[in-house]
């Protein structure tokens, strides 16, 4: 019972001026001046993901496919076969043609004899002009006749080929709508299936026609304006940033009306195929500002989307002001464009109880803190002595 009453009585003379609090007077605020700093600023817009060639396989010839050779999200080179489209009929097309060719070559023969034979006629003056120009002109027909049928040939072999469909770029197998057996042709709604080039990624964004005028009159004109640019980031739909940066290579020369902006496409190497046609992201531009004004945000408060800080005047009176900011933050930090200067004076902690014109004490940012962690020491050490006469009890 003794050090259980000599426990309470080291509490009541460790705690009870102040009550676990913070020992500040009524009216101490931590205060900070407003410095001029360098930082990176950091744009981010909307992004659709593109291979750098996105092929849509379609077949030329109508018929059931008879066999797919790929799967997909598979990587094929240039030339590999796709698919293959039912080619009885065309196969006999093909033997058709080629009969009429050889037909078409006993007929050249024969009338190849004939002529040469007529020649020979002629001159010994057996047979007349006449004749001699008959038996030619079936020469040249029959040689005629015979070209005709190789192109006929050569024609039933080229649509005996697209039933053998192959892709034409190396890339990687998109999605594979149709299955054995199904009736495709030209006229098909969808494609066989899309190969893209993903070795490099074509990252599509937009931006306002303000900024783009603004980089062109910077940089005289749009080659200019690209050719400075500066590398850019991929940040991915998971919230990660692809590890390597892009460069911005083109931007439409038309303005979409629609929206007021422009398309604009950077490049992306992807060796290791991680990125994939179609996706979406956040194109991540930074930009360097010089001379900026950076104020933490717990020194700020919003208003109906309007941002106030608590400016101090000479006679330690504070002004409740409005500041502009940059909207790109980092969530910690906000840019002021318009509302404070270097030297300003501000409220940088504990504004939740402050209003406009108290007069307060000002005191440096480190004796706020200093008197914030000497109250939280106190705290623990009265919160380990009320668990100990907890334990006597």
């Amino acid at each position: 019972m003794f050090i259980a009453a000599a426990m309470a009585a080291v509490i009541v003379s460790c705690g009870g001026k102040s009550g676990g609090k913070p020992n500040f007077a009524d009216n101490e605020y931590a205060i900070r001046k407003v410095e001029a700093n360098s930082t990176e600023l950091q744009a981010t817009y909307p992004a659709t993901i593109k291979g750098i060639q996105d092929v849509q396989i379609r077949p030329k010839v109508s018929g059931f496919i008879t066999r797919i050779c790929v799967h997909e999200g598979q990587a094929v080179t240039a030339g590999q076969l796709l698919f293959v489209i039912d080619n009885e009929t065309y196969q006999a097309q093909v033997r058709q043609a080629k009969a009429s060719v050889n037909t078409a070559k006993a007929q050249l023969a024969t009338s190849k004899l004939t002529y040469e034979n007529s020649k020979k006629l002629y001159e010994g003056k057996v047979i007349g002009d006449y004749e001699l120009s008959t038996a030619e002109n079936n020469y040249a027909t029959a040689q005629a006749q015979l070209a005709q049928a190789e192109s006929a040939l050569a024609s039933a072999e080229e649509t005996l080929s697209y039933c053998y469909v192959k892709s034409p770029v190396a890339g990687v197998v998109g999605s594979l709508p149709y299955k054995v057996g199904a009736l495709v042709s030209a006229s098909s709604a969808e494609p066989l299936t899309t190969v893209s080039d993903v070795s490099t990624i074509e990252v599509f964004f937009s931006l306002t026609e303000k900024d783009m005028l603004a980089m062109t009159k910077n940089e005289n004109g749009v080659s200019g304006a690209l050719a400075a640019f500066p590398e850019v980031r991929l940040q991915l739909a998971d919230g990660s940033t692809y590890s390597q940066p892009g460069k911005v290579v083109k931007a439409s020369g038309v303005i979409d009306a629609a929206t007021g902006s422009v398309s604009v496409i950077a490049h992306f190497p992807n060796p290791n195929k991680e990125l994939r046609s179609g996706g979406s992201g956040l194109i991540v531009i930074p930009s360097m500002k010089d001379k900026a004004v950076i104020i933490p945000q717990e020194a700020t408060s919003e208003v109906q989307n309007k941002i106030f800080v608590y400016l101090v005047g000479k006679d330690n009176r504070v002004r409740y002001t409005e500041i502009k900011v940059n909207p790109q933050n980092d969530g910690k930090t906000y840019i002021v464009t318009a509302g404070l200067k270097v030297g300003d004076t501000y409220v940088s902690k504990g504004i939740t109880s402050l209003t406009d014109g108290m007069q307060i004490k000002p005191i440096p940012e480190k004796d706020y803190m200093k008197k914030i962690d000497d109250a939280a020491k106190l705290g623990e050490k009265q919160g380990s002595a009320s668990a100990y006469i907890s334990v006597m009890k």
